[in-house]
């Protein structure tokens, strides 16, 4: 077995076509392999372990057809929000779902879904895709080709649980969307990380918090390094990501390393120069938390595994079938609108996330980096309990949220900022409608707001197409011609979705996102304008209405206490 990082399909045809024959493809050395990476898979003693560079060489040429995904797991209540969403969104009744007792009875006949074939533990592969006039270095019609093309990298969202670099869609369109009128084009890297425990179990000196995002670092060095073998710049990389993926690229920015955030803004420069974080997400999680889930995940192994299991040691020498059922069963667990595992904040000197992202831009220690960041108009309604509907559910659902939290704080974020008034002067006029709005503030909405506010030079849309909820964006950036794939069961607006992608890919391009036809976006600036993505006034410039005197709030963090335990 092998850690591998592999493209599966480096050339395509220029305008995305169908693939180059595998016996036609070219190859491309690496150094250390012949169009394949290979090192240690994160099994073993590498298990919760930062991941390891290339090493060696491997002569052998392959064809990196071979498909994995990282191990997955989706919360049980992801099933009620489904089947609520649905008659919400249709006005049906709701009744039972409002009552947290019958709403839990639907998942009473839930079975859990066979395993994935092609899901491996060994799953740390990427996938490089190239038009072909960028690696034979000119342009079909005749233009060349300016040297070192720009490069588009994808980290897939999840929730930090599920997906993989194949999730969201298959990237064609996208890329042929970067070629029209002459354009250069761009090159496509889509990475896989790993996810659920596998990827972010802490609370343990014997665990290496936040491996995922390391795992998302290495493969950003690895395409400062490798890319130009394919016709790429690694001065001209520019990294998108939705929702888990979002809220890692607001990691990378804000820790100590080399990301946007990370290590706090102190270490060297990012392995990119632009960034598109769409709907970055980002559930806190304090010391304690993980600890206590660290306890029960050697509490679940024990019974898993039919013996006692009492230290990291012991996780790691289980087969990965036991690991992968515990991890099923933490995240199927977990509470309403979260998915039990994610990045940590870890307030140890050199740690990769020091603080809270959002504060950390607050405060200025971050990494700048050119921005097109993107949230849409429904972000908490997904993850919003439709069962909280009384002032003291309220208070206890967001008690258990931020458990460092003091009285005087979820007073201040239940009765003030966001208080039982439902006239709609506060942005709400029923319990739902409430809960959402916090829920869309401080995991997505403030997120946008500061990034854009604070990095340079920035711009930012909102997605507003009905009904515009969470990750519903993505059938758009990843659209190719299927006009019926949205998430909500409406069909996909080709001619929104053309210009969107041109809006995205222009913008990995030139750093300015442009769509022939429709306005070109303004900057953010002090007039917090984002150009909207919409049916109706498509690229039109209004005031984001995420820009609000609540974000003050999230991002200075009362609610959350670094170093509690």
């Amino acid at each position: 077995m092998h850690f591998q990082l592999i493209p599966s399909c480096f050339a395509i045809a220029s305008l995305c076509g169908a693939a180059i024959a595998s016996s036609q493809l070219p190859t491309v050395d690496l150094g250390y392999a012949i169009y394949q990476a290979t090192i240690n898979p994160p099994v073993g003693a590498l298990r919760f372990a930062p991941p390891l560079p290339p090493v060696g060489r491997n002569a052998t040429i392959n064809t990196g057809q071979t498909g994995v995904i990282p191990a997955q797991a989706n919360p049980a209540w992801e099933v009620i929000a489904e089947l609520f969403l649905d008659a919400y969104l249709t006005g049906q009744n709701i009744s039972e779902f409002t009552n947290e007792t019958s709403a839990l009875a639907l998942l009473s006949n839930l079975t859990a879904p066979a395993p994935d074939p092609s899901v491996s533990e060994d799953c740390l592969f990427l996938d490089v895709i190239v038009p072909e006039k960028i690696f034979n270095g000119s342009s079909s019609v005749g233009k060349t080709v300016k040297a070192g093309a720009p490069v588009l990298v994808w980290i897939y969202g999840g929730g930090y649980t599920e997906g993989s670099k194949l999730s969201a869609g298959d990237p064609a369109s996208l890329v042929a969307r970067s070629q029209l009128d002459g354009s250069e084009g761009v090159i496509f890297v889509a990475m896989n990380y790993r996810l659920g425990l596998f990827g972010w179990l802490s609370g343990n000196s014997e665990v290496t918090d936040n491996v995922g995002l390391l795992d998302q670092r290495l493969a950003l060095e690895w395409v400062q390094s490798n890319i130009h073998l394919f016709g790429g710049d690694p001065s001209r990389v520019t990294v998108m990501g939705e929702s888990a993926g979002g809220g890692s690229i607001m990691h990378h920015s804000t820790s100590d390393s080399a990301l946007v955030t990370s290590y706090g803004g102190k270490g060297p420069a990012p392995p990119f120069q632009q960034a598109i974080p769409q709907s970055p997400a980002f559930q806190i999680m304090v010391p304690e938390q993980s600890k206590a889930i660290f306890s029960q995940v050697l509490g679940n192994a024990s019974i898993v595994a039919g013996k006692t299991i009492s230290c990291a040691e012991d996780l790691r020498a289980l087969p990965f079938e036991v690991l992968a059922a515990v991890n099923t069963l933490m995240v199927g667990n977990s509470m309403y609108g979260t998915f039990t595992f994610g990045p940590v904040v870890d307030p140890s000197p050199n740690s990769y996330v020091p603080d809270l992202p959002l504060r950390l831009v607050a405060e200025d220690k971050f990494h700048n980096v050119s921005l097109m960041v993107g949230h849409n108009s429904d972000e908490g309604l997904l993850f919003t309990p439709p069962f909280v509907q009384t002032q003291a559910e309220f208070v206890d659902e967001f008690a258990t949220l931020f458990p460092t939290a003091n009285a005087s704080t979820i007073s201040y974020l239940t009765e003030t900022l966001y208080p039982p008034v439902y006239d709609g002067t506060y942005g709400y006029t029923d319990a739902i409608g409430r809960t959402s709005l916090a829920i869309s503030d401080f995991l997505v909405g403030c997120n946008a707001h500061y990034l854009a506010s604070m990095l340079s030079p920035s711009y930012a849309y909102l997605f507003a197409v009905p009904p515009a909820l969470h990750g519903e964006d993505v059938p758009y950036t990843f659209f190719n011609g299927d006009t019926s794939t949205s998430d909500d069961g409406l069909p996909v607006s080709s001619e929104v979705a053309t210009a969107f992608q041109r809006y995205l890919t222009t913008f990995a391009m030139t750093g300015t996102p442009v769509s022939e036809g429709f306005q070109t976006f303004s900057r953010y600036g002090q007039n917090d304008t984002v150009t909207e993505i919409n049916l109706v006034d498509f690229g039109s410039h209004i005031k984001d209405p995420a820009a609000r005197s609540v974000c003050q709030f999230w991002a200075t963090a009362p609610y959350y206490v670094a170093g509690s335990s």
